[in-house]
This record gives structure tokens, C-alpha cells and sequence, in this order.
């Protein structure tokens, strides 16, 4: 048997063994099934503090083509404004998706503003103290013409919230190792407001009102059983 035969034949049980071992590392188990079915629509009360529904203010509606590629990655989606005593406005969306693999990673609002011609014009990692543990959490300012919205947004992939970017991709791969396709969730609020500083106050009261507010098993699918 010749060198170049020799060489052939190893090259061919190589790459058998590489699709084996791939095809055995490939997560098979959906988190998303192992939880349970829920509906966003009622996990959020319409009222909660001192905070309730207003249909007067409707979050951002993205383009149709942005809006079939969502629905591709989200099984659920929820988009509320809810209003407060002293007539504060705070504009909720979130975006549940039962698959978190590569292709179907939650979408990061500084893209999604962006695509809608915003200019985003702030944009830093923060954290969030609440009741339940601290929350890694992005802040944006969104800008287009007179609109000034500053953001304050987290994503959960599996059991954690984490900050997007490198963070999220290793809780991905972590998941992958034991077998396991992790869902994920994307909780985004926001206001109108000029004065960024303020806004965040607001929206940290609004998001430790609302965690407040949902049951047990809601807030840790909004924040995860174990936020960093």
C-alpha cells in the first residue's frame, strides 16, 4: 500500500470520526420542553404597583421583512406602555424563543433600532440591583428626529441572564456540551425622555415593580432561577 493510499485512508476515518463526534456534541434536549408551556400575555399582569396598561402608547413596530424574520426566532412576543400615578410612560417588550442555538439567537435591540433608522448614540453595560439579584443589563439612547429613547434591556439564555456579545455565546456553548438547546428571553423597556439619567431611574423602578408583580415562576423566566 502506497503513501498517498496510506494517507487517503486515514483522512477518510478522520473525517468519519469528526461527523461522529459532532453529531454526539449536537444538543438533542429543548429546555423549552423540560419547562413548561406559558403565555406572556397573562405571566404579565395588566397591573402591577403603581402601574397600569395604557393603550395610548404603542413600542416600536418594526418592518414587515424584520418582522418575519422575528417571528422565525420567537415562539412569543409581548409589547405593552404602561402608565403610573403621576402619568410616567414605560413601553415593555419582550420576545421568548424556545431555541437559542446559532441560527436562532434572540435579536439585540441596538440592531433592531438601528434597522428601523434609529441612530443609537449610547450604548453601555450596566447592572441592575433588584429584590432577586443583580441583573446584567445594556443600556441604549435611541434617536430619530425629535424621538429620544433611552433603553435599559437583558437577555436570559437558559437559567441566567446574561449581558449579549461573547457572554451569551459561551452560556450557549456550555449549554451545547451537556446535551441541551437552551431557550432564551429578551426583556426590553424604555421612554421617551430627553434627560437619559432619569429615564433609567424609572425604568429600574418599573422593572423592580413588575418583578415584584408576576409569580414565582414568571420572574425566573424573566430574570432566570440564578441572575449573575
Amino acid at each position: 500500500m502506497n503513501r498517498s493510499t496510506v494517507a487517503s485512508i486515514v483522512l477518510g476515518l478522520s473525517m468519519v470520526v469528526t461527523s461522529a463526534v459532532t453529531q454526539a456534541l449536537k444538543p438533542t434536549h429543548k429546555m423549552a420542553d423540560q419547562k413548561g408551556r406559558f403565555d406572556l400575555e397573562t405571566m404579565i399582569p395588566l397591573r402591577f404597583g403603581d402601574w397600569t396598561e395604557d393603550n395610548s402608547i404603542v413600542p416600536l413596530k418594526v418592518d414587515p421583512s424584520t418582522q418575519a424574520r422575528l417571528n422565525m426566532i420567537y415562539n412569543q412576543t409581548l409589547s405593552r406602555t404602561y402608565i403610573d400615578s403621576k402619568g410616567e410612560r414605560i413601553m415593555l417588550s419582550i420576545a421568548y424563543g424556545g431555541d437559542q442555538s446559532d441560527n436562532m439567537a434572540v435579536h439585540r435591540p441596538e440592531l433592531c433600532y438601528v434597522a428601523q433608522g434609529f441612530n443609537v448614540t449610547s450604548n453601555n453595560v450596566g447592572a441592575l440591583p433588584t429584590a432577586f439579584g443583580t441583573l446584567p443589563v445594556r443600556r441604549l439612547v435611541a434617536v430619530q428626529g425629535a424621538r429620544n429613547e433611552p433603553i435599559t434591556y437583558w437577555i436570559t439564555v437558559g437559567d441566567r441572564a446574561i449581558n449579549p456579545g461573547m457572554s451569551q455565546r459561551l452560556q450557549q456553548l456550555r449549554y451545547g456540551f451537556t446535551g441541551n438547546v437552551p431557550d432564551g428571553m429578551l426583556v426590553r423597556v424604555s421612554s421617551i425622555d430627553n434627560e437619559a439619567a432619569g429615564a433609567y431611574q424609572l425604568q429600574q423602578h418599573f422593572i423592580a415593580d413588575m418583578l415584584a408583580g408576576v409569580s414565582k415562576d414568571g420572574r425566573a423566566r424573566l430574570i432566570g432561577s440564578m441572575p449573575l
